[in-house]
């Protein structure tokens, strides 16, 4: 009886030990699965991260392409636009009965050695006739009464200068951009035109210094989309029309700057262009990165990833099988959870987007750092900060600029904390929370204007506040959990109030709650 009981009790040890076996094998399958899934969630996240930063690096750089060549575009045009204004105002103030054409040559010669854009400067009559130019010699019977801006002047009465389509030279053969104005005699009638004129080449040249993907464009246009100039040069596409490409039919008209993804009428290549309006010219500059350029390096990058991560997850899988097999690595498994459940952790407590904690952290350190401040007598202050008017940041610029408007944020907030006691978190969508043990009302006060104050330095345009720029509100509670009740709930709620006071007094400020006033105060 004995034997069979203890025959019985053997059995039943090798179905318990059999037991724990399979449940052992099945727990450390479904942790390798979890973690192989983690790897990949967490390298896919990783990828999808590197492409928009790869396009939010393209957008910047097709942004700041736009303004250069915008701004060099204003500036050229500007500087002709000023001398012919006054060779216009010298013209019609002396008479054109009493030119004095060896000086005004003169004149035009020594204009045109300053400014390395032109190509020439001349006066023309009522009747097209070349009345005086930079040139050392004027070419017998040489008329340009046939030329659109001649045409357009003596037709129309605007004093205005005149941007006008690319032509070819009739002196030089250069292809070069009239820029003209009218000139009247002293009773209104045409007098004529002065006009001056840009070379091509020279903006050719000025476009080939920027370091662009061979595939990327430049193009200066006029407003009705005929095209001036266009990097890489093709004599063929300059005077063609972008009026029906995507820029100019559907944003132009109704933003005078953007970014575009769109395929280029031109040569068919998909890119992302930013396109800039100038502000005193009717003229208009794309500058485009070819799509395939921003993504190479990206696809590159993430093919080499996808082939370390298959590696990795073949060697996770074989060493897993190892471990199944044996069923001898039990504590290196322990380990293993041990460290994934202190990763998760901190991931639950982390931001992912700002890098500060998140709400979970605050509610986890609110009420130790209340117990400790009764314990230790000093005060507790809790300050909510807000971003202003950050819809329509989001709105105006997109969400991936919202992102990284918020990293910048937390990056300011980083920076003004200089005690390691202190936490800053990101509480909820655009607001953030600091706390702050051992701090009274002012010493926060002083905090949260070195906050302002580093937001304004970053000098982060949004064109949807009053100010023009992102600003922030912040609402400043202070407690004192020695000498009265403070509750977490009771504080948030009293920094919660003076952010929305902040907030209607206009933001871009600060309020303090006013018990925090009285305490600081006593």
């Amino acid at each position: 009886m004995y034997a069979a009981r203890n025959k019985d009790e053997e059995g039943l040890f090798a179905i318990t030990g059999e037991g724990r076996a399979v449940a052992l094998f099945r727990m450390v399958l479904a942790f390798m699965l979890m973690v192989m899934l983690a790897f990949v969630v967490v390298e896919g996240w990783r990828i999808w991260r590197d492409y928009r930063h790869a396009f939010a690096n393209a957008e910047n750089m097709v942004t700041n392409l736009a303004r250069a060549t915008a701004q060099h575009a204003e500036d050229a045009i500007r500087q002709v636009d000023a001398i012919t204004a006054a060779l216009s105002e010298r013209l019609e103030g002396d008479g054109f009965d009493h030119i004095d054409r060896p000086r005004l040559h003169a004149l035009l010669v020594q204009q045109k050695n300053i400014m390395p854009q032109l190509h020439g400067l001349f006066v023309y009559d009522a009747e097209g006739n070349w009345v005086v130019t930079d040139q050392a010699a004027i070419p017998p019977k040489a008329n340009n009464a046939d030329r659109d801006y001649f045409i357009y002047h003596r037709t129309h009465s605007d004093r205005g200068v005149h941007i006008g389509s690319v032509v070819r030279s009739r002196s030089t053969d250069d292809l070069i951009i009239p820029i003209s104005r009218r000139l009247e005699h002293a009773d209104g009638s045409f007098a004529g035109v002065l006009l001056g004129t840009i070379k091509v080449d020279w903006f050719v040249h000025y476009y080939g210094n920027f370091k662009i993907d061979e595939r990327g464009a430049l193009v200066l246009a006029m407003r009705d989309g005929t095209i001036l100039v266009r990097r890489p040069f093709v004599e063929k596409v300059v005077g063609r029309s972008l009026a029906n490409s995507e820029i100019f039919r559907n944003h132009l008209p109704y933003a005078a700057e953007g970014l575009v993804e769109a395929v280029a009428v031109v040569d068919g290549t998909p890119r992302l262009y930013a396109y800039r309006a100038l502000s005193s010219y009717p003229l208009v500059v794309e500058a485009g990165l070819s799509r395939e350029s921003i993504v190479a390096p990206w696809r590159h990058d993430a093919i080499k990833s996808m082939a370390v991560l298959l590696l990795l997850l073949l060697g996770l899988a074989a060493f897993g099988g190892v471990v199944l097999r044996q069923l001898r690595e039990r504590i290196f498994i322990e380990r293993a959870l041990h460290q994934a459940h202190q990763t998760l952790k901190s991931l639950a407590l982390t931001d992912s987007l700002t890098g500060l904690g998140n709400r979970r952290r605050l509610d986890a350190v609110f009420e130790p750092e209340l117990r400790r401040a009764r314990r230790q007598g000093y005060p507790l202050t809790l300050v909510m900060l807000d971003l202003d008017y950050f819809k329509a940041y989001n709105d105006r610029y997109g969400h991936p600029a919202g992102d990284q408007c918020l990293r910048r944020f937390g990056e300011v907030l980083q920076q003004a904390l200089k005690r390691p006691a202190d936490l800053a978190v990101r509480y909820g969508g655009e607001e953030f929370t600091l706390l702050l043990p051992d701090t009274d009302a002012r010493g926060a006060e002083l905090l949260v204007q070195e906050v302002q104050q580093l937001l304004r330095r970053q000098i982060l345009e949004h064109a949807g506040s009053p100010l023009g720029r992102v600003s922030c509100s912040a609402g400043i509670a202070t407690g004192d959990p020695a000498r009265e009740e403070v509750t977490a709930e009771r504080l948030m709620a009293a920094a919660d109030g003076a952010l929305y006071q902040a907030k209607r007094q206009g933001r871009d400020r600060y309020c303090v709650a006013e018990n925090s006033r009285a305490s600081a105060d006593s």
